[in-house]
C-alpha cells in the first residue's frame, strides 16, 4: 500500500476501517496479518496485491505479517517454489516477521482432528471420491449421510491412526467432519479434513502419508499463529462458515477471515495449472520468461517494484471483482522509468547515413543528457562520426506533406549533434534504399548552434564505427484476447503468436556496460531492460514496454 508515501492522504478501504475500527475498540492493541502461499509455482500479479495487501497494513497499523507456506499437498510442492517465493517478496519491498509452513503444525493438526472424533464431530469414510460427490446433493437438493457416519468414536480414532501409520492405499480412506448433509452451504456437507497421500513432502519426507485439507490447515494455522486478520479472495466467502465452525469446536484462538475482491488483469491467465502448462508444453520460457503474469517474468521484463506496488495501490481493495486493464500497470511502469531510466540511443532496424562533408576517421564526442526528468544524472558522451546508422522508417524517398524526418532536400538535427540534410540515397538491386547520403551544416552543433535555423524534426543514431551489436527481445501480450478465461475451447488457442520477435540492433557505446537488471529509455523506441543472459561480450535487452499504449491505438484503428 505504501499509503505514507503518497502526498494526499487517501481514504481508508474497507478492511483498513475494521482494523482501525478494531484498534479503537481496544479489540487489539497490534495486527498480525499472513501471507500463506502454496509453493506449487512461482508467484504472479494476482499475488502481488495480496502481498501489498497484507503487508502494507502492518506498515499502516501497529502488528507485523507472517509468510507461512501452505505445504499441504507434497505431490505439487517443491522448494524451487518456497525460494522463487522470498525472493520475489523481498523484491517487491516487504519482509516477514516469521517464516512458517503449514507443515510445522502436522502433528498440531493431527491433533486437533483426533480432538474432533473424540468429540463426535468427524469420522473416518471409506467412501470413493466418486460417492463423497454423490452424497453431497446439489444446491437445491440435501445430502445423503454416508453409511460409514454412524462409526462410534473409538473406531474412528483406531481407523485414523491406522491412516496415519500407512496401513491403508491412497483415496481409500477420508477424515470427514461430521456437520449436516442438508446445510444449505455444500461446503457444510461433511467435508474433507484429511486425506491419504503416501509422497514425499519436501520438509517432513515420509513423516506422513495422511495431509490435511487446506479448509483444515488453513484457520487452524491461522489460530495458532494468533492471526487478527486472515485476509482472502472473494471465493473463499463460502469457506468462512467452515472456518469459524471448525475454530469453534476446537475452542482455540478466534482469528477471522475478511474477503476481497480478486483482480484479473485482461489479456493474461493467472491460474497456476494453466501457467505450468505454458512451461511444461514450451510455449514459453520458463516461470521468469518476460511474457509471463509472474513476478519473477516482471522482473526480467524490467518491470520495478515501485511500479508494481503503484500498480496495487491504484486498483485498490473492493467487495466485487472487476476486470482490470494491464494498460494500467503498463502505465505504473512508465510514470516510474521515466523518472530513473537512463536515456540511450539504439537503432533496431539500421540504415547506414553518410555524411560527405565530415572529415573521414575523425570521432567528435557528442554531450547527451542522461536524463531530463534527473539533472543529477548527469550527462554522457556519445562518439560522432561520417557514418552513422538512423532507424530505416525515419527515411522516406517520396514523403507526405506532414513528414518531418529525413527526406530527399529536407533536413532534420542528429539528437546532440549536428542539423544534416540529404542530398542523395542509394539501393539495391530490389530498389531497398540501402545507404542516404548527408551533408552538415556547420555551426549546428546542439548546444553551441548559432545557425537560427528552425528543424522540426531529431533523429536518435548510432555511430557506425563505435555501434555495439545487442540482441533485442520485441515482447508483446502472450494472448490475443481480453478475457482468456470465458473463450470457448483451449486457453492456449488463443496466444498470441507475435508475443516475441527476436531482433539484432546497434546501440551506442555505453550500453555494452548495462548489467541484468539495468533500465533505460531506448530513445523514440521504450523501456528496455538488460536480460539475466545480457553479457558484456553478448549484451541482450527485453523490451519492458513501448513509449505508448500501442494497442490502444490499435483498437481504436
Amino acid at each position: 500500500m505504501f499509503a505514507e508515501d503518497k502526498k494526499e492522504e487517501k481514504s481508508l478501504n474497507f478492511i483498513e476501517e475494521i482494523i482501525e475500527a478494531d484498534l479503537q475498540s481496544g479489540k487489539y492493541t497490534q495486527i498480525i496479518t499472513r501471507f500463506p502461499p502454496e509453493p506449487n509455482g512461482y508467484l504472479h500479479i494476482g499475488h502481488a496485491s495480496s502481498i501489498c495487501l497484507n503487508f502494507g497494513l502492518t506498515k499502516k497499523f501497529p502488528g507485523y505479517t507472517n509468510l507461512r507456506f501452505d505445504d499441504t499437498n507434497p505431490v505439487t510442492e517443491d522448494t524451487e517454489y518456497v525460494e522463487s517465493i522470498k525472493n520475489d517478496i523481498r523484491w517487491m519491498g516487504f519482509e516477514w516477521k516469521h517464516e512458517l509452513y503449514a507443515s510445522d503444525y502436522f502433528d498440531t493438526l493431527y491433533g486437533y482432528a483426533v480432538k474432533l472424533i473424540s468429540k463426535g464431530l468427524a469420522y473416518v469414510d471409506d467412501s470413493t471420491s466418486e460417492e463423497i460427490a454423490a452424497q453431497k446433493g446439489t444446491p437445491t437438493e440435501p445430502g445423503t449421510d454416508s453409511p460409514f457416519r454412524s462409526r462410534s468414536a473409538d473406531e474412528n480414532l483406531e481407523l485414523f491412526e491406522q491412516m496415519k501409520n500407512g496401513a491403508f492405499p491412497d483415496g481409500s480412506r477420508t477424515l470427514r467432519a461430521k456437520i449436516d448433509m442438508q446445510h444449505i452451504n455444500m461446503l457444510m456437507r461433511d467435508p474433507i479434513l484429511y486425506r491419504i497421500k503416501h509422497a514425499h513432502h519436501h520438509r517432513t519426507g515420509n513423516k506422513w502419508c495422511i495431509y490435511p485439507m487446506y479448509d483444515f490447515a488453513h484457520g487452524q494455522s491461522d489460530s495458532i499463529e494468533t492471526v487478527t486478520h486472515s485476509i482472502c479472495t472473494l471465493e473463499f466467502v463460502p469457506h468462512r462458515e467452515l472456518y469459524d465452525w471448525i475454530i469453534e469446536k476446537l475452542e482455540i484462538y478466534p482469528s477471522h477471515q475478511y474477503e476481497f475482491a480478486r483482480r484479473n488483469l485482461n489479456y493474461t491467465v493467472t491460474s497456476k495449472r494453466k501457467l505450468l502448462q505454458l512451461v511444461q508444453e514450451g510455449h514459453v520460457h520458463g516461470w521468469d520468461d518476460p511474457r509471463m503474469p509472474t513476478i519473477s517474468g516482471l522482473r526480467r521484463r524490467g518491470y520495478t517494484p515501485e511500479s508494481i506496488r503503484d500498480f496495487c495501490d491504484r486498483i485498490g481493495v473492493a467487495r466485487r471483482e472487476n476486470m482490470i486493464d494491464v494498460g494500467l500497470l503498463e502505465f505504473c511502469v512508465r510514470e516510474d522509468l521515466n523518472k530513473k531510466a537512463l536515456r540511450r540511443m539504439a537503432v533496431l532496424d539500421p540504415l547506414k547515413v553518410v555524411i560527405t562533408n565530415f572529415p573521414e576517421g575523425v570521432t567528435e564526442m557528442c554531450q547527451l543528457e542522461n536524463n531530463p526528468e534527473d539533472d543529477a544524472a548527469g550527462m554522457r558522451e556519445v562518439p560522432f562520426t561520417r557514418e552513422v546508422y538512423i532507424e530505416k522508417e525515419d527515411f522516406m524517398e517520396t514523403p507526405s506533406k506532414k513528414y518531418f524526418r529525413l527526406a530527399p532536400g529536407k533536413i532534420v538535427r542528429l539528437k546532440g549533434a549536428y542539423i544534416v540534410q540529404c542530398e542523395d540515397f542509394v539501393k539495391n538491386e530490389n530498389g531497398e534504399v540501402t545507404e542516404v547520403r548527408c551533408t552538415y551544416i556547420e555551426n549546428s552543433k546542439s548546444g553551441h548552434d548559432t545557425t537560427g535555423i528552425n528543424v522540426k524534426g531529431t533523429l536518435h543514431w548510432v555511430s557506425v564505427a563505435d555501434a555495439v551489436p545487442v540482441e533485442v527481445r520485441l515482447y508483446d501480450r502472450l494472448f490475443v484476447v481480453e478475457d482468456v478465461a470465458s473463450e470457448e475451447g483451449d486457453f492456449k488457442d488463443y496466444i498470441n503468436p507475435d508475443s516475441l520477435h527476436v531482433i539484432t540492433g546497434y546501440a551506442e557505446p555505453a550500453l555494452a556496460d548495462a548489467k541484468p537488471g539495468d533500465s533505460f529509455q531506448f530513445l523514440r523506441k521504450g523501456y528496455f531492460a538488460a536480460d539475466t543472459e545480457s553479457t558484456n561480450e553478448k549484451p541482450v535487452f527485453n523490451r519492458t514496454v513501448t513509449l505508448r499504449d500501442n494497442w490502444a491505438k490499435a483498437a481504436v484503428s
